[in-house]
């Protein structure tokens, strides 16, 4: 079966989801505040396979709290490179996916995995070194991004403020538990999964919590998304505002 058409398709469909939600009139309305003292924050996007990352950049008008009035994104896109999945097709890839669908038992490429991981942490690095306190630094990804995410939060050293994946699965074997530091164990987990998704399975998502619980990582699994495939819809997108400024800090934490 000839893959690479589907799944470049669902990378556009992704973005033009989100550009569709934006079209509606926004009902979230909060009252203008007194400005607070808040600490600068920086939220990483990561993008799916075959996408990039400016198409993702309308996801910050869901942030409306001013508590994000100091907040700096990144939207970065990946390199072009062989994916085996689609018969080596050069594409927007962040690290090698050997299989479509991907299923909880789906082969994992964790040399180019690792290699990604590298490139996120240098951007957060640079960022704590700017002056942001890790503990207000947040990864979200989805798909390709999203296990790209997990990878990255649970193999950076210190704890962060946290690590959403969407449509996202696990992207390396058991024996990276061990490169698992005790402060990263403390960056909370939101994963979220479409229960008709056909491109990254439920189940595939649906193993993540356990695994993380497992190794002592906590995480709050959103399944509650019966009829979303392989995209991100509004609610989800909502939840995750509110989730990442329930874990902001000011600057006097």
């Amino acid at each position: 079966m000839n893959l690479i058409k589907p799944t470049v398709v669902f990378a556009i469909t992704l973005s033009s989801a989100i550009l569709f939600l934006l079209s509606f009139p926004n009902n979230h309305y909060l009252p203008r505040q007194h400005s607070m003292s808040m600490a600068p924050s920086f939220i990483l996007w990561l993008h799916g396979l075959g996408d990039s990352g400016p198409p993702n950049e309308p996801i910050k008008t869901f942030f409306t709290s001013p508590r994000f009035r100091n907040t700096k994104w990144s939207f970065p896109s990946a390199p072009s490179a062989p994916v085996t999945c689609n018969h080596g097709y050069i594409m927007p890839s962040w690290f090698d996916i050997l299989e479509i669908p991907v299923t909880a038992d789906s082969p994992n490429d964790e040399s180019s995995l690792l290699k990604a991981v590298r490139n996120v942490h240098a951007t957060i690095d640079k960022e704590i070194a700017a002056g942001i306190n890790p503990n207000n630094i947040f990864i979200c990804g989805f798909s390709q991004g999203g296990a790209l995410t997990l990878a990255s939060v649970l193999l950076h050293p210190k704890t962060l403020g946290g690590g959403a994946v969407f449509s996202g699965w696990i992207p390396f074997n058991s024996s990276f538990t061990e490169q698992i530091t005790p402060e990263a164990k403390q960056t909370p987990i939101l994963w979220s999964h479409g229960l008709v998704d056909r491109t990254v399975l439920f189940e595939a998502g649906q193993a993540g919590p356990p695994f993380l619980e497992k190794i002592g990582v906590g995480c709050e699994f959103k399944q509650a998304y019966p009829g979303l495939d392989h995209s991100i819809n509004h609610e989800e997108l909502r939840y995750l505002e509110s989730w990442i400024n329930a874990r902001l800090q000011s600057s006097s934490q």
